[in-house]
């Protein structure tokens, strides 16, 4: 059977004149892009980032919440040793910022609360308790009254509180800005500048497709001219990874849209601060969050939608959606009503069909097959969903031990290959109710 994954036809070199030279090209600004890109340059190789709008994606309109606990979401306990493994490296991941001349990211270690509204809310919320607590996590019931002595604003009327003391937050803006100010310094003689990049890293234009020679990646091109030659492409833009001219044939990045509103309040200096924990409420069944900044603003969010509004892209915002959110953060904190509403803003972000990402190198033929091969000079880091900002760190540093030649097994199943190179045959399922896949030989199906 030939193998699922090979290089495409190799496209014709472009002018030496045009091309940036760095030992690793990152393609996407976004805070995975970004936290990859500051990684590959503590490791002493120079980087691009490779965006025509650094940091106006989904991380630009993300809450920031680092909740590993609290995003344990059913039937996806898979995720949970990536997202304790990332939450552990956050300390020292915004440690390290500080210390590399970085001002304020925002990170904050404040615990976060979840709140149920009635009786219904308080049963789920215990029900997923129990799945916390089977997977070793601390999450502490409190009384109404204990909750509202460390918050006195939230409502008297809600049914139940829970102490997360593991669930922090950071902001992504201040991140991501963070983030741009200390891949901008370069030592004296430390050979980290990129020549013809923006402050010696950035190349502000589109990445168009993936240069090949010899079966390896060798960069990027350019959607407005010139190439990036790079011994390591890691390709980390979101949901246009997909549509990157040039990937591997048999390469399959199934990575679908979803959209999610959110807005920005600023709180009036008599009610501040509104709240000093981050609040994740459950409202007549449908959560809503809550998190405030050190600046007296809130962020308030939760919607999540899978069709884009007709005709008006990606960045729309639902009215109903933030009635919602307006609406039910109400319910749980009533001085909601009495904050001024600064931003309501919309992005898509990328999920897969198991809503883990697609993180590692690509093998050279389909998983299963026994073939260790990777396609060299490339790497994937794409379809983080609801977890970008919190596996940052954790996404950064298992590209670096990629580069450096490490591989760690736990991560194995997050493999950009796995939904290619096979079939899905539906109706097959087996008695423990997992859905059940198999590997068609292409040479079998057609004799």
């Amino acid at each position: 059977m030939p193998p699922a994954i090979s290089s495409p036809p190799e496209p014709a070199p472009a002018s030496p004149a045009t091309a940036l030279h760095a030992d690793v090209a990152v393609i996407g600004g976004g805070v995975i892009g970004h936290a990859i890109a500051w990684e590959v340059r503590r490791s002493g190789r120079s980087v691009v980032l490779i965006d025509d709008a650094p940091g106006n994606g989904a991380s630009w309109a993300a809450a920031g919440m680092l909740a590993p606990v609290s995003e344990l979401h059913y039937q996806e306990e898979d995720l949970l040793e990536l997202m304790l493994a990332s939450s552990g490296l956050w300390p020292a991941f915004a440690a390290d910022l500080a210390l590399a001349g970085a001002g304020d990211t925002g990170y904050l270690t404040t615990p976060t609360l979840a709140i149920g509204a009635d009786a219904a809310d308080r049963r789920a919320l215990m029900d997923l308790r129990a799945v916390q607590q089977a997977s070793g996590l601390v999450v502490e019931p409190l009384t109404v009254r204990e909750a509202r002595t460390r918050e006195s604003l939230l409502s008297p009327a809600i049914s139940c509180a829970l102490d997360i003391p593991a669930d922090h937050q950071v902001d992504p803006r201040k991140l991501v800005a963070c983030l741009q100010e200390v891949l901008a310094i370069h030592g004296p003689g430390a050979g980290t500048a990129v020549a013809g990049a923006r402050a010696g890293f950035a190349v502000d234009q589109r990445a168009a497709a993936l240069l090949w020679e010899d079966g390896r990646v060798i960069g990027v091109k350019l959607a407005h001219g010139g190439t990036v030659q790079a011994r390591e492409t890691v390709v980390a833009n979101g949901l246009q990874a997909a549509s990157l001219d040039g990937l591997p044939v048999g390469l399959h990045l199934p990575l679908r849209p979803v959209y999610g509103d959110i807005l920005r309040l600023a709180v009036p200096r008599h009610l501040r601060p509104l709240l000093t924990s981050t609040v994740r409420g459950m409202v007549h069944g449908v959560p809503v969050y809550i998190v405030p900044r050190q600046d007296g603003t809130v962020v308030i969010g939760a919607t999540q939608r899978e069709d884009a509004l007709a005709g008006t892209g990606d960045a729309a915002v639902s009215a109903g959606g933030v009635y919602q959110l307006l609406r039910d953060a109400q319910v749980l904190v009533p001085a909601v009503s009495e904050l001024e509403l600064l931003e309501c803003t919309a992005r898509a972000r990328p999920a897969t069909p198991d809503n883990a990402p697609l993180l590692g190198r690509v093998p050279v033929s389909a998983p299963r097959t026994g073939n260790t091969a990777n396609i060299a000079g490339l790497m994937v880091a794409t379809g983080f969903f609801r977890h970008g900002v919190l596996l940052a760190p954790a996404a950064a540093a298992i590209c670096r031990d990629l580069l450096d030649g490490r591989t760690d097994p736990r991560w194995g199943a997050l493999s950009p290959a796995r939904f290619s190179g096979k079939h899905h045959v539906a109706g097959i399922q087996s008695p423990d109710n997992d859905i059940r896949t198999k590997d068609l030989d292409p040479q079998k199906e057609s004799a």
